[in-house]
């Protein structure tokens, strides 16, 4: 009797150890999107396309609306191995000060402008730079160009920022750049500020149409001025030992899907932009565009200063330039 429970015992533990050996491995993909983001747009089709192909070898969950942490704590946890994918955007130049080309005002032009940068420029300069920190980009998305809302008053030129208590995003570039604007920037996580909008801690803030809609910042925000002053890429990233211990067959699935996964982000982010301007004015908002030309006028120190500060930026800047004729 004794013998056939031991045997029972033996066949369910290789039964379970089975079971457990064929099941997929987890790749959990975080970011700070919230419900209906182009963040949660771009993670949820790369998820769906990648598992179609990946089978039973691995599986990627994903995990929006910060719940792994900001960009700067997920992007630390990827370095770490602990995070298989992150979705960060400014703040990777924080990781390496080439990637604060993309925080100098106007210097995309359109996402035509944006692919021809990435091909000539991106993926021979920056992503090694990245890769030297410890993070290897799978691809380039979108967090998209970059609008002013705040409760004081209609941003129509530089000067009409004095003094606005502005959050941005963890890059010093963005802070530099809103400074030279005459603004009081504040570096903040995504998931505090619309409390902080709430509450008048911070006057105003800058995100793309969609990440101001999906955040709900409409409804503590009263002014929309169509700046357009930055486009921020985003970058689907892993760390180099957790990819590098993958198997080789699910790396390449993993990439191609990144990278063919781009096209869906780019349609998608172009959809947004046609449809939120009109739901910001139902909301009760009220949308100015900019005099552009003062902005960049305003913007020619920041060139300056960071073609000087971060070695071999000039000559990625004046590259970029070139590109967008």
């Amino acid at each position: 009797m004794k013998l056939l429970k031991v045997l029972v015992l033996a066949v369910f533990g290789l039964a379970i150890g089975a079971k457990a050996a064929a099941a997929p491995i987890e790749l959990k993909l975080g970011h700070v999107g919230g419900p209906g983001s182009l963040f949660e747009a771009s993670s949820e089709e790369f998820a769906k396309r990648a598992n179609a192909k990946l089978g039973n070898k691995a599986k990627v969950v994903v995990f929006g609306s910060s719940q792994l942490g900001s960009d700067k704590e997920m992007l630390q946890k990827v370095k770490l191995g602990t995070l298989t994918f992150a979705l960060p955007s400014t703040v990777m130049s924080s990781e390496s000060d080439l990637f604060g080309i993309f925080e100098m005002p106007y210097l995309v032009k359109d996402r035509a402008h944006m692919q021809r940068i990435e091909k000539e420029i991106f993926w021979s300069a920056l992503a090694p730079a990245a890769e030297k920190k410890g993070v290897k980009v799978l691809a380039v998305w979108e967090n998209g160009y970059r609008n002013i809302t705040n409760n004081k008053r209609p941003i129509r030129v530089p000067a009409d920022l004095d003094g606005i208590k502005l959050r941005t995003p963890k890059g010093k570039w963005r802070v530099k750049m809103f400074q030279a604007y005459g603004a009081n920037p504040s570096p903040m996580a995504l998931s505090e500020v619309f409390v902080a909008l709430q509450t008048g801690v911070m006057d105003g803030q800058e995100n793309p149409l969609i990440q101001i809609y999906s955040q709900k910042f409409q409804e503590v925000q009263k002014y929309l001025s169509m700046s357009g002053h930055v486009y921020t890429p985003a970058y689907l990233v892993t760390g180099n030992k957790q990819w590098n211990a993958l198997p080789a067959d699910v790396r390449k699935i993993l990439e191609d899907t990144a990278r063919e996964t781009q096209a869906f982000v780019y349609s998608t982010a172009e959809r947004f932009d046609n449809e939120l301007v009109g739901k910001m004015k139902a909301a009760g908002m009220q949308v100015n565009e900019v005099d552009k030309a003062a902005f960049v006028k305003a913007s020619k120190g920041i060139y300056t200063e960071f073609g000087k500060e971060v070695k071999g930026s000039q000559a990625l800047i004046d590259k970029a330039l070139a590109l967008a004729k």
